[in-house]
């Protein structure tokens, strides 16, 4: 124990308490060295999230056994095992091109294809990403009409449905139209019941919504429907149906029913609703926002200008 208390400490005195006396005299190289380390870690977050979840992270788990033994058996003084692995260390930088060329391939592409922003994990535009979901719903409302496969698709608008989300089985997926096909195919699982879209997210099926008791909802109309005015009405949620008995599409909006529309036009409901109210909605309030500080700005200038005229009124008399 204590031959590794000696090479510890000689190890310390020598790199460790070098860098620290160093940084000590320069400040700015040791803001240059926080933001090499934030680099570094940026680094290697993007690349352990790239390769997590293949057959490549078992072997990044041993490349990094691999250093840290080196580094390890420097320090002990076990030569003849860190020559050893320092032989095969030498050898890393061709291994790690032939192991990880898939990888090293994607990542060149999404660089030279400008596609940058994915890269670095940042989502797409928030309206085209909800719009994309928005013609997913479509293209699944359409195939289920056409074998007349009865669904109830709720999106989540500004008020949340938590407490309906929680009612059914958590799925939080990507939306997509052939995974909104295969929830509602009769006799699975979770076809009995409303896919819930949340945040951009198919985030629940199988929920269960409050029906709509009004006197006035017509008496043909069956569970589904009165399930989607159920909880339009609760909620500023949109919700597309799909008749089981006719094929037929419908959506329910504010307490109101839709019925019998074309592909065409649910996109449309579903866009001005959704996607165009929402962020003109933003849209607006920024630039009332910007509005407002323009004529705060104005006034304070007019009153600048005003105090002078004043100032040099009193100067003339």
């Amino acid at each position: 124990m204590s031959d590794i208390g000696q090479a510890f400490n000689s190890f310390y005195e020598s790199n460790i308490l070098t860098y620290i006396n160093m940084y000590k005299e320069s400040p700015a190289k040791l803001i240059l060295l926080i933001i090499d380390i934030a680099l570094v870690i940026c680094l290697i977050y993007l690349f352990v999230r790239m390769v997590k979840g293949t057959r490549t992270w078992q072997l990044v788990k041993g490349i990094a056994f691999l250093v840290i033994f080196t580094w390890l058996s420097g320090i002990l003084g076990l030569n003849i095992l860190h020559y050893i692995l320092s032989a095969i260390m030498n050898w890393g930088v061709i291994l790690i091109i032939v192991i990880f060329q898939p990888e090293i391939r994607r990542a060149l592409e999404q660089i030279g294809t400008n596609k940058i922003t994915k890269f670095f994990g940042i989502e797409k535009d928030l309206a085209t990403k909800t719009k994309e979901d928005i013609y997913k719903v479509v293209i699944a409302a359409t195939e289920l009409a056409k074998t007349k496969t009865g669904a109830l698709i709720v999106l989540e608008r500004d008020i949340k449905i938590k407490d309906i989300i929680s009612t059914g089985v958590e799925i939080d997926s990507e939306v997509s139209p052939q995974l909104l096909v295969n929830i509602f195919v009769p006799n699975t699982p979770l076809h009995d019941g409303a896919v819930v879209i949340s945040e951009n997210k198919l985030a629940a099926a199988a929920c269960m919504l409050p029906l709509a008791g009004d006197t006035d909802i017509a008496r043909e109309l069956g569970t589904r429907h009165r399930a989607a005015i159920g909880i339009s009405k609760e909620s500023d949620a949109i919700v597309v149906v799909v008749s089981e008995e006719t094929g037929k599409i419908s959506v329910a909006k504010d307490g109101t029913l839709i019925a019998d529309i074309r592909e065409d036009v649910l996109k449309k409901i579903l866009i001005s609703n959704i996607v165009t109210k929402r962020f003109n909605e933003k849209d607006n309030k920024i630039n009332i926002g910007v509005t407002k500080i323009k004529k705060m700005f104005n006034k304070k200038e007019e009153k600048k200008v005003e105090d002078k005229k004043t100032i040099i009124t009193k100067k003339e008399g």
